[in-house]
């Protein structure tokens, strides 16, 4: 019997792309989002870390 692991994911259910092609929930790209389950762990922590809180950042100074 094989056990699966959870996704860890930063989805907050607020799924629209808005102008800039960025998910308004989570930060992520369409294309981040469609791949999100065949990245690795080490790729989504690294995203989740470091690349969409900058984008965020990045959003509420605009």
């Amino acid at each position: 019997m094989s056990l699966s692991v959870p996704i860890l994911s930063p989805c907050i259910g607020i799924c629209e792309l808005g102008e800039h092609g960025l998910c308004t929930g989570c930060w992520r790209t369409g294309d981040e989002i469609a791949a999100w389950s065949a990245f690795s762990p080490s790729q989504r922590d690294y995203l989740m870390q470091f690349v969409l809180p900058q984008r965020e950042d990045q959003h509420d100074r605009v």
